[in-house]
């Protein structure tokens, strides 16, 4: 029988008597509209959106934490849109800092296509609640400036306007914000409308920091339409040391295997901190609250075996990318950092991680000195002499003895993986 894909098994945690339960359990609600009346509506099927804007060629770390919670609502029974704002895209949410620099109509349309072929990769569009993908070009393209002003405009007061949180910060910051931006959060509230009217649709779901512009669909609904909907917000997700999570090194973790290798995905969860991974299982994972608890008892008790990191990595990587990958990246790992095989890497992977690592382009013939020296592995030739003499050098995990020794040992597609004590690393790339 084939393998059941990552959709088919995933589940909700039947420990939990309601979907908001559970929900509250994994830290995915920071605000949300009246509990109670929220908890009745999702008593039964109904039809709710998140959106994500095209600014970039790939959603991040960021919105999958949207598209889990999308996730977990569609197995409770609910029916997802996704929209790509191929119309909200063209102008940009402001920022809190400066204004956006605005892409062209290619680009644009261009970015809606990839983040809409993401977002069929973590939502099911078969079956009785199937999702649904749509975009606010569709509709926002069809009124004319002045019906957009007279129809949509006349219902949205300026003081509230600027009350909105990024509105705010950037009226009191140097940069100002454009009538362009400033327009945002009403287009954001002609999508909740135009959802309402074409699908019945009753909830929006999206970030904390998205409040102003969630409330802003939810009191147009109001206004134009009579009916009450609803609002669920998700945390910001910071890591314990109060950094925005998934930043490394000041870029964005992507979604995209080409921006962000299977290989890096795995190590960015495996180097998670004792103190924040528990939370990330819960946020990330389909692990039930026992097995989740048992990882619990883990970190605290034997915190030096990592397991609830290496299941977060192997779990995360898995339904980012796929078994396969995630797989190949937890091989690739051990055998740089850990017991496993370089040789049994196959090219692919093995390319994959050595961009992670410090790395260069040689030529045949370079010396183990000379590598060790322009990877940065050692400060001089002289240090770099000392290490191999104290033993902790090695080249493809073979300990390199004398001093001039040349590298001329390489694994798959002419690579060599060198390294200084167990934790130093470097690629290194030969010439074909």
């Amino acid at each position: 029988m084939a393998e059941k894909t990552t959709l088919e098994n995933q589940q909700n945690d039947e420990s939990f008597a309601h979907i908001i339960d559970e929900l509250q359990w994994r830290g995915l609600v920071a605000l949300s509209t009246d509990e109670a009346q929220l908890r009745e509506a999702l008593n039964s099927p109904i039809t709710f959106y998140c959106g994500f804007d095209p600014t970039a060629p790939s959603l991040h770390l960021g919105n999958l934490v949207q598209l889990l919670t999308m996730r977990r609502l569609q197995l409770a029974g609910h029916h997802p849109l996704a929209l790509v704002g191929g119309a909200t895209g063209l102008i940009g949410d402001p920022k809190p800092s400066a204004e956006r620099n605005l892409n062209d109509h290619e680009t644009v349309a261009n970015w809606v296509e990839k983040l809409a072929d993401q977002n069929r990769r973590f939502l099911d569009f078969e079956g009785k609640n199937k999702a649904q993908m749509v975009n606010n070009l569709d509709w926002t393209s069809q009124y004319t400036a002045l019906e957009f002003l007279r129809d949509i405009g006349k219902h949205y007061r300026v003081g509230k306007m600027l009350s909105k949180d990024a509105v705010s910060a950037r009226l009191n910051s140097d940069s100002g914000i454009s009538y362009t931006e400033f327009s945002y959060q009403i287009l954001q509230g002609l999508d909740f409308l135009e959802l309402y009217r074409r699908y019945n649709c009753v909830l929006e779901t999206g970030g904390s920091d998205q409040w102003g512009n969630l409330t802003s669909g939810a009191d147009l609904v109001h206004r134009v339409e009579g009916a009450n909907v609803h609002l669920v917000a998700t945390p910001l997700i910071t890591n314990s040391d109060g950094k925005k999570f998934g930043k490394s090194e000041g870029n964005a973790i992507w979604l995209d295997a080409e921006l962000t290798s299977p290989y890096a995905m795995y190590q960015y969860w495996l180097n998670a901190d004792d103190a924040d991974v528990v939370d990330r299982l819960k946020v990330f994972t389909f692990l039930t609250r026992a097995e989740i608890a048992e990882f619990e008892v883990q970190v605290r008790d034997e915190p030096f075996k990592r397991a609830a990191q290496k299941r977060l990595a192997l779990e995360v990587t898995e339904l980012i990318h796929s078994k396969q990958e995630a797989q190949a990246a937890q091989d690739a790992s051990a055998a740089l950092f850990g017991a496993g095989e370089l040789k049994e890497l196959d090219e692919k992977t093995l390319r994959s991680a050595l961009n992670e690592l410090p790395n260069i382009k040689c030529s045949a013939g370079v010396t183990v000195v000379s590598a060790l020296v322009e990877t940065g592995l050692a400060e001089s030739n002289g240090q770099a002499r000392r290490s191999i003499a104290q033993g902790s050098v090695s080249v493809n995990k073979l300990k390199v003895t004398d001093e001039n020794a040349v590298i001329d040992q390489y694994l798959a597609g002419k690579m060599a993986v060198l390294s200084r004590g167990k934790k130093s690393l470097a690629g290194l790339f030969f010439s074909q």
